[in-house]
């Protein structure tokens, strides 16, 4: 049977106080908040450290689908490479926010390359008169 390993990077309390500061979506912030930023980050730890599936994370950290959510959401703003870049004197915690960074790099550099073959995918079989979305 296969053994399945399961890695973690954790914050530790010191790191969190460093990090919370920063942070989007407190209460105190205008707009939309998320429940648990700690908890969040925790979540996206996860995916980093294990290179797993969204829809595979622990129930612990709540719907995965809202999670995939809101990490697409800072992506999208750049807000990882942001915390990456931020003055954060702790080295572990600038490696996981460096981590953390890389990877939405690369999720973005997926995400394009899907769409651009979509596109391709919809001008090849446009003309030849099968149906557009395969």
């Amino acid at each position: 049977m296969d053994e399945i390993h399961i890695y973690e990077m954790k914050l530790r309390d010191d790191q969190w106080l460093q990090l919370e500061p920063l942070m989007i979506g407190k209460a105190s912030d205008p707009g939309m908040h998320g429940r648990n930023n700690r908890l969040f980050m925790e979540a996206v730890l996860w995916i980093v450290a294990n290179k797993g599936l969204w829809h595979r994370i622990p129930s612990e950290f709540g719907q995965w689908n809202a999670t995939y959510m809101r990490f697409r959401r800072w992506t999208e703003s750049n807000f990882w490479r942001f915390l990456a870049q931020s003055r954060i004197q702790d080295p572990d915690l600038l490696r996981m926010l460096t981590e953390i960074a890389d990877y939405a790099d690369l999720y973005t550099q997926r995400r394009e390359q899907r769409r651009v073959r979509k596109s391709y995918r919809k001008r090849y079989m446009g003309g030849v008169g099968i149906a557009k979305d395969i």
